[in-house]
Order: C-alpha cells, then structure tokens, then sequence
C-alpha cells in the first residue's frame, strides 16, 4: 500500500508529497508524515516545530522568509482549509537553480504538501478566504536569523493582477537584485 507519492520538482531539491487520503462515509485519514516512511524515501530531515496560520482574506500573501545559517530551516508546508500558491526560490550561490522558483498550489482537497529545503526562500499568496497554511520547520524560530526578500523582485508569476495584503515587513523587504545571501550551494 503506498501512503505517500514523492515527485520532484523544476528545482530539485524541493518536492512534491501526496499523501494517499483512505476515505470511507465519514471522511478520510492521511498520514501526513511518517519519518521512517520518509528516510526509506532518502528524506532525512528532524523537525523541531509546528506551525499554523490563518488568513482571513484571499490574496494575502506572506513571504518571502527565510531563516540564516546556524537556524536555517527546512519546511513541509500543507494547506489545511482552503486554497494557497505556494512558492520557494534557490538561493544558494554557486547553484545551478539559483534565483529560480517553483510554485505549487496547496489546497484542502488536494492535499498536496511542499517540501522546501534549508536554503531556499518560501512564501505564499492565498486564493480562498480564511485559508489555513499548516507546517514543520527543522530549527525553532530564531528572531535575528528571520529575513525576507520582496515578493515582486524574483519575478514570479502570483497569478493575480490585485495587489496583495502584505504585513509592514514583507512591504518594506529588499529586493533580490540588493540581497546578499548566507547559503552556498554544495554539490551531492
């Protein structure tokens, strides 16, 4: 019985996960992360934290964060009500895919999952109102490794031509083209 499709990506350090969703009358279970299941599959990462977030209103878009080496964090992002864009940007210097990104629409029902490596930006535009977004992270949150890049500097396509709600730190983010980046890519 498989209980979780992994595919990669354009980018292929960040993948896809598809849970298999057992359903009867009553509804469906889905494991959602199986750590053993996960290495059997070469995915080695510890997570340390869970988070949860809501936003009332579609079109809220928070992003693009990351967190700085030594509390860099990796993240396995799902929707848990409603529907959001999902996006992650390389940027590790010397990487092939470096500046490139990768969307992914994460919905309720779908129930597709993100897996986005140390390294990379991550962010996400909501496409439903009262869209809950529902994560790991691999380190805790450390407030002075916590950075942003400005969501319209990477080029990517959002899918919307309304601009987005933004919170006063992602608003005032430096651009890419001004950013200077603490990750280093390193060959497998």
């Amino acid at each position: 019985m498989v209980s979780m499709i992994v595919r990669k990506t354009a980018l292929p350090d960040v993948l896809i996960l598809e849970p298999t969703r057992h359903g009867d009358s009553r509804g469906f279970f889905s494991e959602s992360w199986n750590s053993r299941r996960m290495s059997e599959a070469g995915i080695e990462i510890n997570f340390v934290q869970d988070n949860h977030s809501m936003s009332e209103a579609t079109g809220t878009l928070r992003g693009l964060h990351f967190q700085s080496p030594p509390n860099a964090q990796a993240k396995l992002i799902r929707c848990g009500r409603g529907s959001l864009l999902d996006v992650a940007v390389d940027i590790r210097t010397g990487s092939p895919t470096f500046g490139q990104w990768i969307a992914e629409v994460l919905s309720f029902e779908n129930g597709r999952q993100l897996l986005v490596p140390e390294g990379f930006l991550h962010g996400f535009l909501t496409r439903e109102p009262m869209t809950e977004i529902v994560y790991k992270c691999s380190a805790f949150y450390d407030a002075a490794s916590d950075g942003a890049v400005r969501w319209d500097s990477c080029g990517i396509d959002w899918g919307t031509d309304t601009p987005p709600r933004l919170s006063g730190k992602d608003a005032t983010a430096p651009p890419f083209s001004k950013f200077d980046s603490p990750f280093e890519w390193r060959a497998a």
